[in-house]
């Protein structure tokens, strides 16, 4: 890069070196877009200007990410007192405390890559006055274990796993969700043991600390290797940068008619016009996303709390009208109101590109030119679906069933990590995994299909294996890995590491074995974007919506 070129990057980077408040109240200034603020954030803006129900943030602009040491508190204090006269909390008050959630967010999506952290603000010191102004004591100690091991992955670097072996040992075979609060006060204690041991520091009782490390974390996950492999193999830039968005916590762990959700306004799979939602009583948003969790369909929201999916489903709709495409969306539900946190344009199958934009059309919401924009190289190989029509060899054995997260069918041979899939390299294989997450984007390259024994359909690395071609089964509850063994069982059946296993995507089913797979070519939909493109043709460059 020449001395000229360094010198306009730095200009460009010193000219998002800014600070924004979002709420409805608050609108951006006509120069704000996503380049400065990241899609994140600047979709966030424009939910709350329509309205739609955004916890208020302020947002740290993606030029500060070339330069964090530059960045002082004096920077964002001011937007910082705005959430506070917003929420009538004070951040770091023991009485009335605000906490915070610090996400990033670039001026593309890059989903799961980097780093976000949940519950900020909250110390010995504060949980007081959580429990206080909210009523709910086991709400404020699962947020405050939540907020350490988070927070000792994050900031501190602790492997994920010596957290969970806290929990496991408080569990036992009990869901997470139906600890009460002594059990979450006693994982809290051992999850400050366990950051001393790791960290060799005690966790930060400073909620000002707090918030200084995580921003700079989430700012340094920028670079982490993840998010550069992912930039790297999409062909983008390393100079963008990412934002860094500060947000007021809502809390779907708060029991009763509370939790978490991830959804798409069609499903991204075959693009029918249904939402596609997994959601989580009593859990918080990266119970859904992390891959860790597995998540349920909308049928118990829906059940439970048909108010809130009335709303979700208004808001849906409110937001493919504004934004003019199928979105994937967060939320959270706390105390049965809805909190809308995230919305992007959803990845998707090919042939979910191609329905999409077609009923788009037909319902007035894009024009045919953006239509034949979206659908332009979809042809009948594109949109080809594949199924078993049988065994090639040996016998198919159906073994498991697990939620199809991306469909299509796909074999090879097991392998359970990314340095035994680089072994295999060029030779088909399938990644077995326990969760369902963006570190694995490697091995997931390499693969034909993953499966999981846990996992939402919405979880990053399902939205990543859907946009790679991969199909995807998570949350298979009968799968156990023998990691030291390498090898995996599946109900009765041991199988190990090189093994063949079949994965069906249309249905959820695990086979032994390598099936025969048949194409067919959805007829309908090649028919109907004919039309779409002999209507462009006629109506010319311009034409508007039917």
């Amino acid at each position: 890069m020449s001395q000229e070129t360094r010198q306009v990057a730095s200009a460009a980077a010193d000219d998002r070196r800014t600070v924004h408040l979002i709420h409805a109240d608050h609108p951006l200034g006509p120069t704000a877009g996503p380049e400065e603020l990241g899609f994140k954030a600047w979709n966030l803006a424009r939910m709350a200007a329509l309205g739609l129900p955004v916890p208020a943030a302020f947002v740290l602009g993606t030029g500060w990410c070339a330069a964090p040491d530059a960045l002082t508190r004096e920077h964002w204090l001011p937007a910082l007192s705005a959430l506070e006269r917003l929420t009538r909390l004070r951040f770091g008050d023991v009485r009335h405390p605000l906490l915070l959630s610090v996400r990033s967010g670039a001026p593309v999506s890059m989903p799961g890559m980097m780093e976000t952290l949940l519950n900020i603000g909250l110390t010995e010191a504060t949980l007081p006055g959580l429990v206080r102004i909210s009523g709910h004591p086991r709400m404020a100690w699962d947020a405050y274990r939540r907020l350490i091991s988070g927070y000792g992955e994050v900031v501190a670097g602790i492997d994920g796993q010596c957290f969970e072996a806290d929990l496991d040992a408080v569990r036992g075979e009990a869901d997470e969700r139906s600890l009460d609060f002594a059990d979450l006060r006693t994982l809290a204690a051992r999850h400050l043991q366990t950051y001393r041991r790791e960290a060799g520091v005690a966790f930060p009782q400073d909620a000002w600390v707090q918030l200084d490390q995580a921003i700079a974390a989430v700012f340094a996950s920028w670079n982490a290797d993840k998010a550069r492999t992912f930039r790297e193999r999409h062909g983008l830039s390393h100079d963008m940068g990412t934002s860094v968005t500060v947000q007021a916590m809502v809390f779907g762990n708060a029991g009763g008619l509370s939790g978490a959700g991830v959804g798409f306004t069609r499903d991204p799979n075959n693009g029918e016009p249904t939402p596609w939602v997994d959601f989580l009583f009593n859990a918080q948003g990266e119970d859904v996303v992390s891959g860790r969790r597995s998540a349920l369909g909308h049928d118990a929201l829906t059940a439970v709390a048909p108010q809130v999916w009335e709303a979700l489903l208004r808001g849906a709709d409110q937001l493919e009208r504004a934004f003019g495409d199928m979105q994937d969306f967060e939320f959270t539900v706390q105390d049965g109101c809805l909190y809308l946190l995230q919305t992007r344009d959803g990845k998707r199958t090919p042939l979910a590109a191609a329905r999409i934009a077609l009923d788009l059309y037909q319902e007035g919401k894009i024009s045919a030119r953006s239509a034949c924009e979206r659908t332009a190289g979809l042809d009948a190989r594109a949109l080809a679906q594949h199924h078993i029509a049988g065994a090639d060899g040996a016998k198919l054995v159906p073994l498991a069933q697990a939620t199809s997260a991306a469909s299509g069918v796909a074999w090879g041979e097991i392998v359970l990590d990314e340095a035994h899939a680089r072994n295999r390299q060029g030779e088909a294989i399938v990644l077995v995994r326990h969760d369902a997450e963006t570190r694995d984007l490697g091995a997931l390259e390499l693969a034909q299909g993953l499966l999981t024994r846990r996992g939402a359909r919405t979880s990053h690395a399902a939205v990543v294996a859907r946009q790679l071609g991969k199909v995807c089964l998570v949350g298979c509850e009968s799968l156990q890995i023998d990691s030291a063994a390498r090898s995996i069982r599946l109900g009765d059946t041991t199988l190990r590491e090189g093994d063949v296993l079949t994965l069906d995507g249309n249905n959820g089913t695990i086979y032994a074995g390598r099936a025969r797979i048949i194409e067919t070519v959805p007829g309908d939909l090649i028919a109907r974007l004919d039309a779409l493109r002999h209507i462009s043709d006629a109506n010319g460059p311009e034409s508007k919506t039917g």
